[in-house]
């Protein structure tokens, strides 16, 4: 397969790297080295781990440095957070002076922190600069600079004291100083702050880009939209996998080993799978009521189901809620008493339809279930009321439980929450047909 080199370097970064990734290994390196050098780094960033490994074992140091300076400095600090430590210690060191100086103050930051992310190429002026002034340092320095929609304003000890909207300065008269337009009023981010937080301030203020201060309110950086929609993706990924009951992935799906997705998978299935024996062990526990009484058999699937159902619907309500910031930890009780009503209400809807199951079966001749189908109806229908309320008000407090802890709410996957509630779903029913169905059934 051989690509049309002229017209691929007219083509987005992106879809340059789409249409590269499908080549095979060789040709790969072969098409990537004959783009120019101008799209390269943009073209590069957009690889994934795998196919940027392929090409920077076919170059050769000058080109691995042409390509790690045309590179925008978070994704070049991405980069080195995919590749082994001895990797990213070459390739820093085939870097210029200042690029080294830059990589190396982005790497310090920790691995999850808004500096991981942020570039210091940007737009900065002081309040004392005329208009003029201002749009001539963007024409001399602009074209570096990671966007042009904001320039922020810095004092002189290079504090930030606001940041102004470029079509605020195109509009303004020429001689007009900076501190003319300025609002005097900003949102920043912490170098040290952690992503999450930084995603929640993204979303509500809805910024296409952010300036990032150090804790003594310097100037440091700026952290764009694009970045934060992939640490979104990221994010987004990890909760989804989390809660379908397995670790996170580190690599798509399609890129992760059969071994290492086997490992990701393998320890939740134990847990879940010791968890659902102990739904074994409270069968066998109530064997005897079973054995008098087998038409209660007949409604266990229908019961542990739907406490198990009526648990993961609450845990994702709750989790995504989290994840929005719509709730906190101090809402647990607001929760708890919200989920204890619709649980009920829930839970009394299914008990209805399962009593009217029972009573349409039986009248019709569908099925017999004897002259105590009456109580065994109650029985269902009964269960049915508290499983459910039970299931919701497992599922919705997990998440909460999880947090006070420290640990991250999404853990509380939908298999965990329908196990648990199945376990203690057979206590309850059995429970209730104990007591109801004693002296008759039982």
């Amino acid at each position: 397969m051989t690509l049309n080199i002229q017209e691929l370097n007219k083509k987005h970064p992106s879809d340059i790297a789409e249409a590269i990734a499908k080549l095979s290994k060789s040709e790969q390196a072969l098409s990537f080295l004959m783009l120019s050098g101008v799209v390269e780094g943009e073209v590069f960033a957009y690889f994934d781990k795998d196919t940027q490994e392929n090409i920077l074992k076919s170059l050769g140091s000058n080109e691995i440095v042409e390509i790690l300076k045309t590179m925008s400095p978070d994704d070049r600090t991405q980069l080195f957070s995919d590749f082994p430590d001895h990797i990213v210690k070459k390739a820093v060191n085939l870097l210029p002076e200042e690029e080294r100086k830059i990589a190396l103050t982005l790497i310090g930051y920790d691995e999850k922190s808004v500096g991981r992310m942020m570039t210091p190429y940007y737009i900065q002026a002081n309040k004392e600069w005329t208009i003029r002034q201002t749009l001539s340092h963007i024409k001399k320095n602009g074209q570096k600079a990671e966007t042009l929609n904001f320039v922020y304003v810095v004092d002189e000890a290079l504090r930030l004291i606001d940041d102004i909207r470029i079509g605020n300065i195109l509009m303004a008269d020429e001689d007009d100083t900076i501190e003319s337009v300025m609002g005097n009023h900003y949102v920043a981010l912490y170098a040290t702050q952690n992503v999450e937080e930084a995603i929640t301030i993204f979303e509500k203020y809805d910024r296409a880009a952010l300036p990032v201060i150090s804790d003594n309110g310097i100037l440091v950086g700026i952290v764009t939209s694009d970045d934060i929609l992939d640490q979104v993706e990221k994010r987004d990924t990890e909760d989804i996998q989390k809660f379908g009951g397995l670790e996170a992935l580190e690599l798509p799906y399609v890129k992760t080993h059969l071994l290492e997705m086997i490992k990701k998978r393998a320890g939740w299935l134990v847990v879940l799978f010791l968890g659902e024996m102990l739904t074994a062990s409270a069968m066998g526990y109530f064997e005897g009521e079973i054995d008098k009484a087998v038409v209660l058999a007949l409604f266990i699937p229908l019961i542990i189901s739907s406490g198990g159902n009526s648990g993961s619907q609450a845990a994702t309500l709750i989790i995504r809620a989290m994840a929005l910031k719509e709730l906190k930890l101090k809402d647990w009780w607001y929760v708890m008493k919200r989920e204890i009503s619709s649980g009920f209400m829930l839970g009394s809807i299914l008990g209805i339809i399962g009593f009217l199951r029972i009573m349409i079966w039986q009248e019709s001749g569908l099925y017999d279930y004897g002259v105590y189908w009456e109580p065994v109806a109650f029985t269902v229908s009964l269960s049915l009321v508290f499983i459910v309320l039970w299931g919701t008000l497992s599922g919705s407090m997990i998440p909460f439980v999880l947090k006070r802890l420290g640990l991250d709410p999404a853990t509380s996957s939908a298999p965990f929450v329908a196990t648990l509630v199945d376990v203690t779903g057979l206590i309850i029913y059995f429970s209730i047909a104990s007591v109801i169905l004693s002296g008759k059934l039982l």
